[in-house]
């Protein structure tokens, strides 16, 4: 299988009332149906929505943070081979709350872009 883009991540303040503004925008606006958050992830401060056969993560971060939780994720069929020809290629993984039915880890194209990949467990 060809890796699939499975979702976009990108960021809003942290709050209910950015929440709300992103659901009007998303599902009002775009007609982006929302989409349950994983049972793991339901205390964090996440607004998730369908695009097509992909998704848009819409999370929760600080502006003035360094760091950004902004990634892409690819959906691939064999995570074990993906992870090994990374980590051979010095290329370091790490793993990250676990979502039920989505194993998955992130690692940094050589430029330092986040990248989540994933394999979906068939249900």
């Amino acid at each position: 299988m060809v890796p699939h883009l499975h979702h976009v991540s990108v960021p809003r303040p942290y709050g209910s009332e950015s929440a709300a503004i992103a659901r009007s925008f998303y599902t009002v606006l775009l007609g982006l149906p929302e989409l349950p958050i994983p049972s793991t992830l339901t205390e964090a401060d996440l607004v998730w929505f369908a695009i097509g056969t992909s998704e848009l993560h819409v999370f929760a971060e600080d502006p003035r943070t360094d760091t950004s939780g902004r990634h892409f994720c690819l959906r691939v069929a064999d995570q074990a081979v993906i992870r090994a020809a990374l980590d051979a290629a010095g290329f370091p993984t790490e793993d990250t709350t676990p979502i039920p039915g989505r194993p998955r880890f992130f690692t940094r194209d050589p430029f330092g872009n986040s990248i989540e990949i994933t394999s979906l467990d068939p249900q």
